[in-house]
């Protein structure tokens, strides 16, 4: 989930407040480039055994708010339950890399015994 608000005032917000060193998501960082989502991103997600969806402040399910704590934050979803993977230290951690967030999700989903259910 995006430290950010999805509707096009949000992202013209952040954009700005971004450039001006007032707003950070690094999550943002990872996925996208100034304006746009980075083609590197969609080839690293393409990687992953299973989707991974986006979401903003303003448009997570309920069930994900719930689940986490500040954002930006990375989520998995299984069968019984939202659980929390990644919160903002270790997304700043992953210095704006998608490979590096990548490797994070599947490291510490294995942490957690959790296992891939496929696309």
């Amino acid at each position: 989930m995006y430290n950010a608000d999805g509707t096009i005032l949000g992202e013209l917000r952040y954009w700005t407040r971004a450039r001006l060193g007032r707003a950070h998501c690094a999550l943002c960082d990872i996925t996208h480039g100034s304006v746009r989502e980075r083609p590197e991103w969609r080839t690293s997600r393409a990687s992953l055994p299973v989707p991974f969806q986006t979401y903003h402040r303003d448009d997570q399910p309920d069930a994900v708010r719930v689940a986490a704590g500040p954002p930006p934050f990375v989520v998995a979803e299984t069968s019984s339950s939202i659980v929390p993977l990644l919160g903002p230290e270790e997304l700043e951690a992953c210095e704006g890399s998608p490979d590096a967030l990548i490797d994070a999700i599947k490291d510490k989903a294995v942490r957690l015994g959790l296992t891939w259910s496929g696309r």
